[in-house]
């Protein structure tokens, strides 16, 4: 038991050191930058608490943003995303899913692609709609959105392939 929690919380300081020191520095096209710390909500199993995943995605986002100097932003976006994170899952899952990690060997591709394309969507759009604070350029937004989500599902598949 302590060593999944070693192992957690060496992922969860992975995940924030490489969203700060590598992947905020990143900005394909001025639009585009990948967020893969969402991948490490999107990996807890289904047996945790969604007020501890609340909790885990607080503490994630508020890590981020201190680093970042963006006030709150990611810690509500994650906040959100650990809320829905079990609802969207059991949305496309066709069986019940009981303390099961999600990925391509639990799940299986298609499902796990769904999964993680609507959080990283909804993640994103609240991020980059917070971020923006205004709907005078939707279209810019749209894009932004757009193309970040579609650039952190490649990355959370790309990982998420090699570890299987």
């Amino acid at each position: 038991m302590v060593h999944v929690y070693i192992k957690r919380w060496g992922c969860f300081i992975g995940a924030v050191l490489l969203q700060v020191f590598i992947l905020n520095h990143i900005h394909i096209a001025g639009y585009a930058t990948p967020y893969l710390y969402v991948y490490f909500i999107l990996k807890f199993n289904t047996g945790v608490s969604r007020n501890a995943l609340m909790a885990w995605g607080f503490l994630l986002g508020l890590l981020i943003d201190i680093f970042s100097s963006t006030p709150g932003l990611n810690a509500a976006a994650t906040v959100l995303l650990a809320f829905v994170c079990q609802p969207v899952l059991r949305l496309f899952s066709p069986k019940e899913l009981e303390n099961v990690v999600p990925g391509f060997g639990s799940l299986g591709v298609e499902v796990f692609v769904k999964y993680v394309a609507v959080a990283v969507l909804l993640h994103h759009a609240v991020l980059l709609g917070l971020e923006a604070f205004s709907f005078l350029n939707w279209p810019g937004l749209l894009l932004k959105v757009a193309l970040s989500s579609l650039l952190s599902i490649i990355c959370i598949l790309a990982v998420e392939s090699f570890r299987r």
